[in-house]
């Protein structure tokens, strides 16, 4: 690909300044990865979303597939690379959670490091050598920042490549190999495809290839993510993960939203850091427009790029409602909006700025937080550390013991002893089931994976890995991506019982069991338990855009009505 712009990747200093600068870099780079890995390893834990990943990845080992139960293919990794770079590293005898937690630790550090040379990249190239720190102080002072640099889930990751994609798009902007990386986004996870547009639009700004070589850009950045859509549509029936059809990431939950940035921003006071590098950004922008016809020019591309993907995420975010973790979907808009000032060319704005943000960033590292810490929040959004740190009764929950949560772990050790064929719903005690194997149903469907055996069904009535579940309609007034609620009824006619439970209504479990014989839940369950047949992929692939918009009403009579028709 031809290019208008391919910046060195290393500044041209004066002799004077050069044994400086020698090791000046060098630390500049260093030292955001290593107080990130201290403060990371200082917070280290494992969340229960995180041990989603562990089963999947359990039951690939296994050779049962990318499922979470046996018979039920039901994509419940959010982060598909993640889920396969455990598989890897499961592979070599590693234990998983450690992997998670200490894998996810050094990628998120590497991400701080590639996000400094970015910048040292990028300025250093058109006449800045010296920079100071901005953005990654105000990064590195957010209690968040350090919870999430382990937790086991995809963030260490995302924020690996998010670094990386953008140091790439200034180092290297005209190579196949930039774009093809630059079009990992949906894969580390789905919302993530914001950045990859947003990242391959600013490449061909920077290159503006012929069309030839665009169009093979193109299929390249393309060409994996495309190919997982399809294996996903024909594998599992479903065009997203099955967490985003629980969650309803189509829908629009704006005001919950903003309370959501609001719960992030208010305890830290963000608006404070925010200010003092927008007075910085502005003279930096006017005076690259002041240089605009001289040979150091910074372009604006490359720095606006992760911005707008940064503004694109949380505005994504706020659309969908937020989360029910305290700040961790805002935290990859975050990074990247503050990737082009990480580090920040010198100047008397900059000093001053930078100086402002390293006062607000001592008091909000010693002082603020939230005031639900150890719980969940007034909004249904948790100190989601915190929670695992109380109920394991451990500073430090990687392998979760519930020593604080003695309800969790009767429930853990009554999956684990369970004789089958039973049924576990909730807190109560086994009965008789209705298959050959364990079936547990426990809305903390991490514990429920790892205390269910792999050839058991670990259900969750909220649907993260219970298609059944996940395609049932919301319930009012639940927290944000757990306001699903399949009934006992819809269970125990699914997976069935040689006994009803105590105060559960007959007429509601025929009605189920009709209802899942009919129209759309009888073709969602025959792409989801079928024989994967050459013909299920195909019918899989074609109904999957259907197959992912369905819903059913959670009342068994009105399903029925709807699905089968009569009374």
């Amino acid at each position: 690909m031809a290019t208008t712009y391919a910046p060195s990747p290393t500044a041209e200093f004066t002799e004077d300044d050069a044994p400086t600068r020698r090791w000046l870099r060098p630390a500049l780079v260093a030292l955001p990865a290593l107080v990130i890995l201290v403060a990371g390893y200082q917070r280290r834990w494992m969340s229960d979303d995180a041990l989603i990943y562990v089963r999947t990845v359990r039951q690939i080992l296994a050779g049962n597939g990318p499922v979470f139960n046996p018979g039920e293919r039901a994509e419940a990794s959010t982060g598909t690379l993640w889920q396969w770079l455990l598989a890897a590293a499961g592979s070599t005898g590693l234990d998983l959670t450690s992997a998670a937690v200490y894998g996810g630790l050094l990628l998120t550090a590497a991400g701080f490091a590639l996000a400094a040379l970015g910048c040292l990249a990028l300025y250093g190239s058109h006449g800045s050598p010296s920079v100071l720190p901005l953005g990654a102080p105000l990064l590195l002072a957010l209690p968040p920042v350090w919870d999430f640099a382990t937790s086991g889930l995809e963030t260490g990751l995302a924020t690996c490549w998010l670094a990386g994609g953008w140091l790439l798009l200034v180092t290297r902007p005209a190579s196949v190999w930039t774009a093809v990386a630059l079009g990992l986004g949906p894969l580390v996870r789905p919302d993530l495809g914001l950045v990859s547009a947003v990242f391959l639009g600013a490449q061909w700004l920077l290159v503006r290839p012929s069309k030839k070589r665009a169009a093979a850009g193109l299929g390249a950045a393309l060409a994996l993510p495309l190919a997982y859509e399809i294996f996903r549509a024909g594998y599992y029936g479903h065009l997203v993960p099955l967490p985003a059809v629980t969650k309803e990431a189509s829908q629009s939950l704006w005001a919950r939203g903003f309370a959501y940035v609001g719960d992030f921003a208010g305890p830290y006071l963000l608006w404070v850091p925010v200010l003092f590098v927008l007075a910085a950004a502005v003279p930096l922008h006017a005076r690259t427009r002041a240089r605009v016809r001289t040979r150091t020019q910074v372009p604006l591309v490359p720095v606006l790029a992760p911005v707008v993907a940064g503004a694109l995420c949380w505005a994504y975010v706020i659309k969908v409602g937020g989360d029910f973790m305290h700040a961790r979907m805002l935290l990859p808009g975050l990074f990247l909006m503050l990737l082009p000032v990480f580090l920040a060319p010198a100047s008397r704005a900059t000093a001053l700025a930078s100086v402002g943000v390293a006062v607000w960033a001592a008091l909000c590292a010693g002082a603020l937080r939230i005031d639900y810490e150890g719980r969940v929040g007034p909004g249904g959004i948790a100190d989601e550390r915190g929670v695992y740190v109380a109920q394991n009764a451990d500073p430090h929950p990687l392998h979760h013991t519930f020593a604080g949560a003695p309800w969790h772990a009767r429930y853990g050790e009554a999956a684990r002893t369970a004789v089958p064929p039973a049924l576990l719903l909730g807190r109560s005690s086994p009965l008789p089931g209705g298959s050959p194997s364990v079936t547990g149903v426990y809305p903390v469907l991490g514990h429920n994976g790892t205390s269910v055996p792999l050839d058991g069904a670990a259900l969750d009535p909220i649907g993260l890995a219970y298609p059944l579940a996940a395609h049932s309609e919301r319930v009012s007034g639940g927290r944000v991506g757990h306001d699903k609620r399949l009934p006992d009824a819809w269970i125990i006619a699914d997976r069935g019982a040689a006994e009803l439970p105590r105060g559960t209504d007959p007429l509601a479990v025929a009605s189920a069991r009709r209802a899942l014989r009919c129209g759309a839940l009888a073709e969602l369950r025959e792409a989801t338990h079928a024989p994967l047949t050459v013909g299920r992929f195909v019918a899989n692939l074609t109904g999957s855009v259907e197959r992912t918009t369905f819903r059913f009403p959670t009342d068994p009579a009105v399903a029925e009505r709807e699905l089968c028709g009569g009374r």
